[in-house]
């Protein structure tokens, strides 16, 4: 950030309109789900796991009992461990309005504090919860009177017909990439990739290029004129979502984007501790090579999965689809008190 600080008055005067439009925006979304007959929650911050995804660095600080012993906590990336441990306790329908914590991440769409709209319910197929994050984006457009979201020169109306695209067709369409070809051939993925133009290390792993090529050649393209719900992600991307019934080779899982933004993130949840556990092993492995540190696993977590039933939730960034509603410049503008390195 730079230029006045946040308290500056002049600066503040600039910035109280879209704040403003956070309030109307997040009662809405509150009334939305009060009506749907979710029960909203509020689950701790501080977690013995932040989270288990490779790539997700956390802020680590340290519990002091009367007698001087300590235990390292977390700050949690998402309250989803907690979430999931409620449905376990008997809860069906549930909303989090969550703060949540992300080392090393700012950008106009990234601050290392912000809220996450995080939902579950119980007994729901992934396209109950699909539909209501396009309801959501609808409901926070309507309150702003906005009929178009836009951004960097992309224009998204909410209110027509949402596209549904699977993973392995918007390879093939922006990167003419056969993503079912490559799926167990890494160096082979690697070829197609260069040839696309993209640049890529020899020791780049399978889920690097995966990533490198959803980047730089598919993202931009989604949200373009319609939302865009992007589906049916390689199983070794599931992170906690279960594996498609009809192909085990792809994982139930869904992302929402506009304007080429990824605004939310589904699954139909995984409740098989073992598989769980050995997914994050192997991603806690993979962060150990290439970051030098991984995080405990939450072994309560793993055995509330025991008895969890059966739910597909969705965990959607707040303040995304605000600066969208409220056609603000950044997540920034969305933030009372935003984080100013």
């Amino acid at each position: 950030m730079t230029g006045d600080p946040f308290w500056h008055p002049d600066r503040h005067a600039d910035r109280r309109p879209f704040l403003t439009a956070r309030r109307k925006i997040k009662r809405a979304l509150e009334d939305w789900f009060e009506d749907e007959g979710f029960t909203q929650v509020e689950c701790s911050a501080l977690q013995s796991s932040p989270g288990n995804e490779t790539h997700l660095q956390a802020f680590k600080t340290d519990y002091r009992d009367d007698t001087g012993v300590q235990k390292p906590l977390y700050l949690h990336t998402s309250p989803e461990f907690s979430c999931k441990k409620l449905l376990s306790a008997g809860e069906t329908q549930i909303v989090d309005f969550a703060r949540v914590y992300r080392n090393g991440e700012v950008s106009p769409l990234h601050s290392p504090e912000f809220t996450m709209i995080e939902w579950y319910r119980a007994g729901a197929s992934l396209e109950n919860v699909i539909k209501d994050t396009v309801e959501l984006c609808r409901t926070a457009a309507k309150t702003m009177r906005t009929k178009t979201f836009e951004w960097k020169g992309r224009v998204c109306d909410p209110f027509i017909p949402v596209e549904l695209l699977s993973l392995s067709d918007a390879f093939l369409v922006f990167a003419h990439i056969d993503l079912e070809l490559v799926l167990d051939d890494r160096d082979l993925f690697a070829d197609f990739a260069i040839e696309a133009g993209i640049g890529i290390s020899k020791d780049a792993s399978w889920s690097d290029i995966f990533s490198a090529v959803l980047v730089s050649k598919i993202e931009p393209k989604l949200g373009n004129g319609q939302l865009t719900v992007l589906y049916r992600y390689p199983i070794c991307e599931a992170a906690l979502a279960r594996a498609c019934e009809d192909d085990p080779r792809f994982a139930d899982r869904f992302e929402l984007y506009a304007c080429g933004i990824e605004l939310a993130n589904g699954f139909h949840e995984l409740t098989d501790p073992e598989e769980q556990r050995a997914r994050f092993e192997d991603d806690m492995a993979l962060k150990e090579k290439l970051y030098g540190e991984r995080y405990p696993l939450d072994e309560d977590f793993l055995k509330a999965l025991e008895t969890m039933p059966d739910a597909s939730g969705v965990a959607l960034g707040f303040e995304r689809i605000a600066m969208l509603a409220a056609k603000a410049p950044s997540v920034h503008h969305m933030i009372w008190t935003p984080f100013e390195a």
